[in-house]
């Protein structure tokens, strides 16, 4: 039934068919988009889908009772919204629900911008539940296609205002790609030879940045100048699509997959299982918990024999870092990886993914970026999240570089590479960086000598 509200005079007078239409459009156009639409002014991804599977809900509801319509239009909220989140982050809808089985292991609180979106979508709901009661039937055959035309004019226009970005979002490779990867591109897989250890450091959100001053100080936080005069420094960049998993195959399987690919098979051709055929003791260590996008059951049959997550570097005595994605502190991982090198009686592949740089990285004492003017005046002042996300690889490179300069630390083939471009909202940073690539550094202990422990046992 209708809510009696006041209306004007010339309100009134309006016919019947009119103001349901106006309704329909008012309930099923404007009020599921307009937060998002209001998010054109600093960025977002193109929601064509989202807009034409929630018209068209609308159309299948325009006669239905207030509860249909109310039900209709929760499942429309759930669905753009979670078609949001997938474009932002390059995830498939089919993997952002499959995470959300551990999403209490999240701590979306430690976000700003998560609250504020949740606010708003509950007010959405809110506003829903009294709009909808009123009217929205579309009596005429020409209304149906008024309202059709409506939908599509808002996907068109939506596409329109937001598809300047459109190519860092849900980039998804053609079956004819020709594929690359920082590990084939380094020549990682030829290097080992059984006389040194493998290191690869996957990091979180590690892109290519565009300006090359930034570009030259992402380098030089892994190739520090004490790194420099121990070992050789190899940089390059490669393709990527996708999220996180995605990067996790592209390196560790060589081919654009989806991790589902592995997650009931063994793939020998893995370099994990390939290092491993050659004597490697093959190791993963991820920062998180190894249960997230199912990484206990799929790493063993990449060939992994050894899996380390956050609650075994914890307890080996990593701090534990907030965030969204709380876990192990990365900074204090390479000393662990160290202490792991240090005591092998055999050649060793660690792969290491870290997550404390998962956007978005809020401003932490615990997380030592409330302050990055000390660490980038220029960067921090201009794009401030930009320069919170470097400062936590600075950490990292930093903690990494003592432990590969100790005297006693063996020789190691070290690889980083970045999983994916950081997923920012807002196009001022999120243009900052390459739509469509990565970088990564090879550092490789100068002379190429082996460990004198390892060479003793070939």
């Amino acid at each position: 039934m209708d809510i009696a509200l006041p209306r004007p005079a010339i309100w009134k007078e309006r016919p019947d068919a009119i103001r349901s239409l106006e309704n329909w459009l008012l309930c099923w156009i404007l009020l599921p988009n307009i937060g998002y639409w209001l998010l054109w002014i600093v960025g977002g991804p193109p929601r064509p889908t989202a807009i034409i599977g929630t018209g068209v809900l609308g159309l299948v509801a325009s006669r239905a009772p207030f509860a249909v319509k109310f039900a209709l239009f929760l499942i429309a909220m759930v669905f753009s919204a979670l078609n949001f989140i997938a474009a932002l982050f390059n995830l498939s809808i089919g993997s952002l629900v499959h995470s959300l089985r551990f999403a209490a292991e999240l701590s979306p609180s430690a976000s700003v911008e998560y609250m504020v979106c949740g606010a708003a979508v509950l007010a959405t709901a809110v506003a829903a539940w009294f709009l909808l009661r009123r009217s929205t039937a579309l009596i005429e055959p020409r209304r149906w296609v008024i309202a059709a035309c409506l939908i599509l004019l808002a996907a068109s226009f939506d596409v329109a205002m937001s598809g300047g970005n459109r190519g860092s979002y849900k980039r998804t490779p053609d079956p004819d790609a020709p594929f690359t990867s920082a590990t084939d591109r380094s020549g990682l897989a030829g290097f080992a030879t059984g006389d040194r250890h493998v290191v690869m450091v996957m990091v979180e959100a590690m892109g290519q940045p565009i300006d090359p001053r930034v570009r030259a100080r992402l380098v030089d936080i892994w190739a520090r100048p004490e790194v420099r005069e121990r070992y050789e420094v190899l940089t390059g960049e490669t393709l990527f699509y996708g999220s996180t998993t995605n990067g996790e195959m592209r390196e560790l399987c060589g081919r654009w997959a989806e991790y589902d690919e592995v997650l009931e098979r063994r793939d020998p051709g893995c370099l994990p299982a390939q290092l491993a055929a050659r004597g490697y003791h093959s190791q993963a260590w991820h920062s998180f918990n190894g249960r997230f996008f199912d990484r206990t059951q799929w790493y063993p049959n990449v060939g992994f024999a050894e899996m380390r997550f956050a609650p075994e570097l914890l307890q080996a005595g990593a701090g534990q870092c907030p965030g969204v994605f709380p876990g192990a502190c990365d900074r204090d991982i390479p000393r662990q990886i160290g202490e792991t090198l240090r005591k092998a009686h055999d050649p060793q592949f660690i792969y290491w993914l870290t997550v404390n740089s998962h956007l978005p990285v809020v401003s932490s004492e615990t997380l030592q970026t409330e302050h990055c003017e000390t660490f980038d005046t220029q960067l921090d002042s201009e794009f401030p999240m930009t320069c919170r996300l470097m400062q936590l690889f600075d950490q990292s490179g930093r903690a990494l570089a003592r432990e590969i300069t100790a005297a006693d630390f063996p020789a190691t083939d070290i690889l980083i590479v970045g999983d994916h471009i950081p997923p920012f909202f807002d196009r001022h940073h999120r243009n900052q960086f390459e739509p469509d690539r990565v970088p990564w550094v090879l550092l490789r202990p100068r002379g190429h000598s082996a460990h004198p422990r390892i060479a003793a046992l070939r």
